[in-house]
């Protein structure tokens, strides 16, 4: 979808819900459709400032990321470092994500088997999937060979096996994902 056409859909969002197009609201969505990077709500604030042009204030930023992640126009995602981030996805393929607990990089992918297994077990539930978000957290393969995954003894070697049954535990059991907020739990 066209950018235009984009901005055409989100000022009848806002005029849906008695809101104006200002020339505030118009920087922020601007700015946000012209990166293809994930972004906070902080670095938008950063980047429009740094920019110059119409003077966007950090609650205008805030609102109007609300609006454009209500309407459908953004995706937020949480990684679990106290910061939502934003990406643009209209016209953008579906993809799911893989966070490195270590250095926060993300690696965005597209998996058919996932998405019919999805399907699948919705349909064999009786449930009525409308949208999906799956973000695996683990550690990037640079992060893997300089060592700072707990779960690997030496770059080289394979990670653990990730089925329950090949473990013989819960995958989380002692397993303590920096910035997730969950404990270590007792064996």
């Amino acid at each position: 979808m066209k950018k235009k056409k984009l901005e055409e859909a989100f000022v009848t969002y806002l005029q849906e819900r008695d809101l104006r197009f200002t020339s505030q609201r118009k920087a922020v969505f601007d700015r946000a459709f012209d990166t293809h990077e994930h972004f906070t709500a902080e670095k938008l604030y950063e980047w429009l400032r740094d920019e110059g042009g119409a003077k966007v204030s950090r609650a205008t930023v805030y609102r109007t990321l609300a609006l454009l992640v209500e309407g459908g126009f953004l995706d937020s995602l949480d990684i679990g470092q106290g910061e939502m981030l934003y990406e643009h996805v209209l016209g953008h393929r579906h993809h799911d994500h893989m966070v490195c607990v270590s250095c926060g990089r993300i690696e965005e992918f597209h998996s058919k088997e996932i998405e019919l297994e999805q399907d699948r077990l919705a349909r064999e539930n009786g449930f009525v999937m409308v949208d999906h978000d799956l973000r695996l957290f683990g550690y990037c393969r640079t992060c893997v060979r300089k060592g700072k995954c707990p779960l690997v003894d030496e770059p080289g070697n394979l990670p653990p096996p990730q089925d329950e049954r090949e473990l013989g535990q819960p995958r989380r059991v002692g397993v303590r994902v920096p910035g997730r907020g969950n404990s270590p739990q007792a064996d």
